[in-house]
């Protein structure tokens, strides 16, 4: 049994320590703090999301009873609920936010390589939006409806990986095209959206920066056809069109875009496609757009597996950080995996890290093999039985 470091530390060995310490002096982070430091609180926060701790009593009382550990932690001292309590409302948020970017980039970079079933070279990135609901009378900043409150993470998820390469929390009234207005566009990129995004203004906007789109199209959709392309229609393709959306006198997307129609041949359902990458086939396109599905299994992996559901303090900042800290810890986890050459799933891994983060165990791939050890009978029941 390995007998030197335990699980969470191993998991630490990722950490950017130097961009971090970095980050905590660009916000003065550690500025007039005696004990409990940032680096302390990311720590405790990272427990959290790893060992499923939803209060913070449950975490002060699950950290106390092994506090032999904390030391090797990298929690040094000045630990209570009041001091966690109190560096969630009052710690700039933007230290974790940038903490976590910067693993998010570390993760995508070591996924790279990660196969598709498509042969485009491109990076691929579906763009979605998710709500977290919160109650209104404990979160009153952030109202949503008349009695309900939210806030609205969107999200571009790159699909070689399934690692978000762009986070931006809002408030949950955000309308999800105003996000395209914060979206870093990456040239010769594809962008994956649903029929919420059909902004051509904002659509056109991003092809002029040089990246290509797959959308959706509305009902009411007008196509004005320049010309046609032959389809394969035994595999569900129905036309290849190239034109001009909208009306004559509508110049908001003034350049050629392309009509793809699909009949899925599991539902019998007409989809209809609009993009502004002209020469590859129009089955890709269609692949493209099913691709986009990647961010919905992104959100519902973290909501079932991330804490975020039950926050620990109830401001904005205090919600701000429990949602950079998960993600972190998600990137954390997507490091450790390929780092490691571990093939197995996330949920797994975390699954494991959340009984075993105390365990001075080396994190590999053999942890996930069981062998079962051979039972012998007492030599007393061996003779009797004989």
């Amino acid at each position: 049994m390995h007998q030197g470091r335990t699980a969470f530390s191993q998991i630490m060995d990722y950490f950017p320590e130097r961009a971090f310490q970095k980050i905590v002096g660009q916000y003065e982070g550690d500025k007039w703090v005696q004990s409990f430091s940032c680096r302390s609180h990311f720590n405790v926060m990272a427990f959290a999301q790893l060992t499923g701790r939803e209060s913070l009593r449950d975490i002060e009382a699950c950290l106390s009873a092994n506090g032999r550990h904390l030391y090797h932690m990298g929690i040094r001292q000045g630990f209570s609920r009041n001091n966690l309590a109190h560096a969630n409302e009052t710690r700039d948020w933007r230290i974790y936010r940038d903490t976590a970017l910067l693993l998010l980039e570390r993760a995508r970079e070591l996924h790279a390589g990660t196969p598709l079933a498509l042969a485009l070279a491109n990076a691929i990135y579906a763009f979605d939006s998710s709500t977290i609901d919160l109650c209104q009378s404990l979160f009153p900043w952030a109202e949503f409806r008349q009695a309900k409150a939210g806030i609205k993470m969107h999200t571009s998820v790159d699909v070689r990986g399934n690692i978000p390469s762009f986070v931006h929390i809002s408030e949950a009234k955000t309308h999800d095209v105003n996000a395209l207005d914060v979206l870093p566009v990456e040239p010769g990129a594809y962008y994956l959206f649903d029929r919420a995004y059909l902004d051509f203004a904002r659509l056109y906007a991003l092809a002029m920066r040089g990246a290509f789109f797959v959308t959706r199209a509305k009902k009411n959709t007008l196509f004005r056809r320049r010309a046609s392309r032959p389809v394969d229609k035994p595999r569900g393709l129905r036309s290849d069109q190239t034109g001009l959306p909208g009306t004559a006198r509508d110049t908001s997307y003034p350049a050629l875009l392309r009509r793809v129609t699909y009949r899925d041949p599991g539902t019998d359902k007409y989809l209809c496609f609009l993009t502004n990458s002209l020469d590859i086939p129009a089955l890709d396109v269609c692949a493209l757009y099913k691709m986009r599905w990647q961010v919905e299994l992104f959100f519902k992996w973290v909501k079932q597996h991330l804490r975020i559901k039950h926050f620990l303090g109830t401001s904005r900042n205090a919600v701000h950080i429990q949602l950079w800290t998960g993600l972190a810890v998600y990137a954390l986890v997507a490091i450790l995996a390929k780092e490691r050459f571990m093939e197995r799933s996330m949920y797994e891994i975390l699954q494991f890290l959340s009984v075993s983060i105390f365990e001075k165990t080396k994190i590999n791939e053999d942890l996930f093999t069981f062998t079962p050890e051979p039972q012998h009978e007492p030599a007393l029941f061996q003779e009797i039985l004989l």
